[in-house]
């Protein structure tokens, strides 16, 4: 367990010191009507999660209450998924459809409390008759129907007597409720479909609201944690067991942020248009987010364990960068993964001096990867290297194999070009060269210096494969439709060559091909006969690369002393490395943030520079906000939002400072402004070069928290709404909300919602 704890460990820690549970259980319950995707995978982590940190137990349990949608391929998708991230749920795989009698008889008791009763609106009549949020609804007239009717309706609904959308039974709570989820829900719909569990046993199916807290209830469940789109459903949840009266202990529901990931989408309905359209090949296409996806294209079950670890657990959904994961990756196969060589534009070299073969011993791994092992390569005077490793008028800035610049093939000998080839086109086809036999690689006496060491293989032994090149799904960061879709989402290469050290007999084995990142057997299409290989992610994020011209500048030439490995992860300098553990270890800042800012010499000075001032701010001055959110929030806006003005300019063209975004950082942790205004004001210092502080006075954009400016506006709105603040003091708690709407409405969003909610406490209940 994490030395610090999220939210929810918290309250499971608090009610086993209160003996409110004896044992922890969770239950992971996904409907089983399409594969589970990485959203899945974080809910996963935390409920079997936190049943593992307490010495309890999760439930897998399949909320299988549609019969149109649900089929067993989803069963085994969801129970492979929880296996392949390393989680057990026990002897059994859960069902709702396993509570139905139950959950039936539950109904029943409800019907003869005079809790629920059988409507015969239509659906359009039902929405209608559910008012709006400023608007009350009202009660079906069929709610007047005496107890016995009710009982026979839902008996007869049950033997399949009516048409689907004939009848629905529904609670009898309140239809002015504020929280309009309340207003009499729906707890059974008629559904005349074949069941993949029960058959055609049942015509009449439970809601997910009435099905979901009983089914918790009957396992024992202690904890119900669910993703914040159910936050609403919560009043339901807890309605139906109270109403019950059901013999403790029982079931709480906790909610917490769902993952959203930019470029892709997460919506199952969007997911089976994207498969079902064949916009993709399958459930388990490696472009999709789903686990399958992940599985397929060659992420490790550790990968994603650690993305969601450091994501972490919180109370307001939020959008979590792509790169993110795939850094995650990177790292975790930068550890395990033997590097070897492909190519896959090849372009044949004749190395004429050269007579015979040989097989030259090389490690899998480099000096600073902890783990042993080597290959033999053979080595011949017809060998294959990338296309683009040579050029016959090359820029001044370019290392490799030039008519006038010789370079070395990584682990063997340095070459130089001495014809070029061409075909009737004018393309090239060969390059005639001649090796020195003193350079061979760990034994060189030649005396040469090269700039660099390009990948080959043996023309003789090299492997053909198929090599399939996957890029992001979608091309814009918050893809809306089908029109969003990246038409270079896969590029396949059918005769790409790689040395034979990787066609092996192992299975689940990930290499690094040293050119152009981490490969993946494909686990369906590989064979013998047709080696699939699967791209899991580059070496460097070079998705900006696409869109934006890197200015770099080159290195003095007395640095030229190393050959540059073209295609190797360059693993963090020692400067880059102290930087990265102070980021983690004494700013807490994750290991994405601070892998992008210790990288990048610009963005950690300007970086220091902010923490420096916003340091000297709280200890010099005795200013009293919060340091370590301060620095977490000033990393966040460098490695994001700075990041972003610097792709486009240098850093001498930017019109704000560090010390004005730690200003604008400042202002948020005092509560000056908000989260959502700091991006506003942050906007308008890219674009203006005005000062935070004067951008908010002038804009009017100063947080309120005088109680003297706020009371007079709750005290209006009061006014104004008498009969909603009696059925607030008659018992309906939930109407407190709609006071503070009110009252951040008036304000345009301005007034300090902890004032806000301490004034109208106590005007209401004045």
């Amino acid at each position: 367990m994490s030395e610090h704890k999220d939210f929810l460990r918290t309250i499971v820690e608090e009610d086993l010191k209160s003996n409110k549970y004896k044992k922890i259980i969770t239950r992971f319950p996904p409907e089983p009507n399409g594969f589970p995707h990485i959203g899945h995978a974080k809910s996963i982590c935390i409920n079997f999660g936190i049943a593992r940190d307490y010495n309890g137990y999760c439930n897998l349990r399949m909320d299988d209450t549609n019969p149109t949608t649900e089929d067993t391929k989803y069963v085994e998708a969801l129970k492979d998924a929880v296996q392949w991230l390393g989680f057990n749920w026990g002897d059994n795989v859960y069902f709702t459809s396993d509570y139905f009698p139950k959950i039936y008889n539950y109904a029943i008791e409800l019907v003869k409390m005079g809790k629920a009763y059988v409507d015969s609106l239509n659906e359009e009549e039902i929405r209608e008759y559910r008012g709006t949020v400023t608007e009350a609804g009202k009660r079906s007239v069929y709610a007047q129907r005496s107890i016995e009717e009710n009982l026979d309706l839902l008996e007869r609904m049950k033997k399949g007597e009516f048409k689907e959308g004939e009848h629905v039974l529904r609670a009898k709570i309140d239809m002015s409720a504020a929280n309009m989820k309340m207003r009499d829900p729906l707890l059974y719909r008629i559904r005349h479909a074949h069941h993949f569990r029960t058959g055609d046993e049942w015509c009449i199916y439970p809601m997910y609201d009435f099905a979901h807290c009983l089914s918790d209830y009957i396992e024992g469940v202690s904890h119900s944690i669910c993703t914040l789109e159910f936050e609403n459903n919560r009043d339901i949840y807890d309605w139906v067991l109270d109403t019950l009266n059901l013999t403790p202990p029982r079931p709480y529901q906790h909610e917490f942020a769902r993952l959203g990931i930019n470029y892709t989408v997460m919506s199952k309905r969007k997911l089976l248009e994207l498969v079902n359209g064949n916009y993709v090949n399958g459930w388990d296409d490696p472009r999709l987010p789903t686990i399958a996806g992940y599985k397929r294209r060659g992420y490790t079950p550790e990968s994603i364990l650690n993305f969601c670890d450091q994501i972490g657990i919180a109370k307001a959904n939020s959008m979590v960068d792509v790169s993110q994961l795939e850094f995650c990756i990177r790292d975790d196969l930068n550890k395990k993964a033997p590097r070897v060589m492909c190519v896959l534009d090849p372009l044949k070299i004749t190395i004429e001096n050269y007579e015979g073969t040989e097989e030259i011993e090389a490690s899998y791994y480099p000096h600073d990867v902890p783990k042993e092992g080597s290959r033999k390569i053979p080595f011949s005077k017809k060998i294959y290297i990338e296309r683009e490793d040579f050029m016959e008028n090359p820029p001044k800035e370019y290392n490799r194999l030039t008519p006038e610049q010789s370079v070395r093939l990584r682990h063997a000998y340095i070459i130089t070009c001495k014809e070029v080839i061409k075909d009737t086109n004018g393309n090239i086809i060969e390059i005639k060269a001649e090796y020195n036999p003193n350079s061979k690689s760990g034994q060189d006496t030649s005396g040469i210096k090269v700039k660099s060491a390009i990948q080959w293989v043996d023309a003789k032994e090299a492997k053909q494969i198929e090599v399939r090149l996957y890029d992001r799904l979608y091309k814009n960061e918050a893809p809306e439709g089908l029109e969003d879709l990246n038409p270079n989402s896969l590029s396949i290469i059918k005769d790409a060559l790689v040395e034979p050290a990787v066609i092996t007999d192992k299975v689940d084995e990930r290499f690094q091909f040293e050119r152009q990142g981490y490969f993946y057997a494909d686990p369906i299409d590989y064979s013998d006969e047709k080696p699939v290989f699967n791209k899991i992610v580059g070496l460097k994020d070079s998705w900006a690369k696409k869109t934006t011209k890197v200015e770099t500048k080159p290195a003095p030439k007395a640095e030229l002393k190393k050959e540059v490995i073209h295609g190797e992860a360059e693993p963090l300098t020692t400067k880059q490395q102290v930087l990265f553990d102070k980021y983690t270890t004494k700013l807490k800042l994750n290991s994405e943030v601070a892998n992008i800012l210790a990288r990048d010499e610009v963005l950690s000075s300007f970086y220091e520079e902010a923490l420096d001032y916003i340091s000297r701010l709280h200890f010099v001055n005795q200013l009293s906000f919060n340091l370590e959110n301060c620095n977490i929030a000033l990393a966040n806006i460098v490695a994001n939002e700075v990041a972003k003005e610097l792709k486009e300019k240098k850093i001498n063209e930017l019109k704000f400072t560090a010390v004005e975004i730690a200003e604008l950082i400042k202002m948020v942790d005092e509560e000056t402004i908000s989260n959502k205004i700091a991006k506003q004001v942050f906007e308008e210092m890219a674009q203006s070069g005005e000062k935070p502080t004067k951008i908010v006075e002038d804009k009017g954009l100063i947080q309120i928290s005088d109680p003297n400016i706020i009371l007079p506006i709750i005290d209006e709105i009061i006014a104004k709404n008498p009969e909603i603040k009696e059925k607030y003091k008659g018992g309906n708690q939930k109407l407190f909300g709609f006071f503070v709407g009110q009252v951040l409405k008036a304000t345009e969003g301005k007034a300090n919602p902890k004032v806000v909610n301490e004034l109208v406490t106590k005007q209401l209940n004045s």
